[in-house]
């Protein structure tokens, strides 16, 4: 079988631009990274020839030999004249372990190194469910806040939230410079488990509009459930996040958290 088809999807062999900001070698280099790290190409196996790379993916043969260089560069593969290239890089699967306090600070980081534009903030009566979420009679209000996270002038992240036991007043100029996690605390919130969905959901217009992207793209979609001691609801926060500006990653311990739903 051909090693290119067998490897690679028709999408991924077409996947390749000529009008992408991003040098054709380094698209191809990075698709051969990722079937490297995540064991597609096992350590000790022969990656395909730069001819084989060229007529796949519709490249020059110069673009596939810069591609394999990088990968050697990189210590990924080792080219040997007459033998070919074979994968020098033992994959292992990662032990999935994130206490819950390293994961909430992980967040505060992160929240703390990105820039904020609040585009809502009010206290209102949540959708019926949103209620049944926090099991709130009618009648109760909660914190409602949309913002938008960038970094560097890129926005990447939709942040939908709504937030119970919020007494003393928020203005938008604290959510641009305090993580919100240092708010609940502030607001005498304790956070002591954390559940988490991670999914995908295709853009609106208008949240495809707040992330400069366009309508009917898949984005990455995250849901977390923040409870109390005594496991009542008192966050709620939808994410929909630009996957070629944000990778969400997880590095947990059976031992120490926080189960997850896949």
């Amino acid at each position: 079988m051909d090693p290119i088809t067998s490897l690679f999807s028709e999408q991924q062999r077409r996947s390749l631009r000529q009008d992408s900001p991003t040098p054709l070698y380094h698209q191809l280099y990075t698709l051969l990274k990722n079937n490297i790290l995540n064991g597609t190409l096992p350590n000790g196996s022969q990656m395909p020839t730069e001819q084989q790379l060229a007529q796949g993916f519709d490249i020059s043969r110069i673009t596939a030999k810069r591609a394999m260089d990088e990968l050697a560069a990189e210590g990924l593969v080792e080219r040997r004249r007459g033998k070919g290239t074979h994968v020098t890089y033992e994959y292992r699967p990662q032990p999935v372990k994130a206490p819950l306090i390293g994961m909430l600070q992980e967040i505060e980081s992160m929240a703390r190194r990105t820039d904020v534009e609040v585009l809502v903030l009010d206290q209102l009566q949540p959708p019926a469910e949103i209620r049944g979420e926090f099991g709130m009679p009618d009648g109760e209000t909660a914190l409602r806040v949309i913002r938008v996270r960038s970094r560097d002038g890129e926005p990447f992240g939709y942040y939908s939230s709504w937030t119970r036991g919020i007494t003393r007043k928020i203005g938008p100029k604290t959510l641009k410079t305090k993580p919100r996690l240092e708010i609940f605390r502030d607001q005498g919130l304790e956070i002591a488990h954390v559940t988490q969905t991670l999914t995908a959901m295709a853009a609106t217009p208008e949240v495809a509009a707040a992330l400069d992207t366009e309508s009917g793209v898949p984005l990455l979609c995250l849901v977390r459930r923040s409870f109390d001691p005594g496991e009542q609801l008192v966050d709620y926060l939808h994410v929909l996040y630009r996957p070629d500006r944000f990778q969400y990653q997880m590095d947990l311990t059976p031992e120490d958290t926080l189960k997850k739903t896949r």
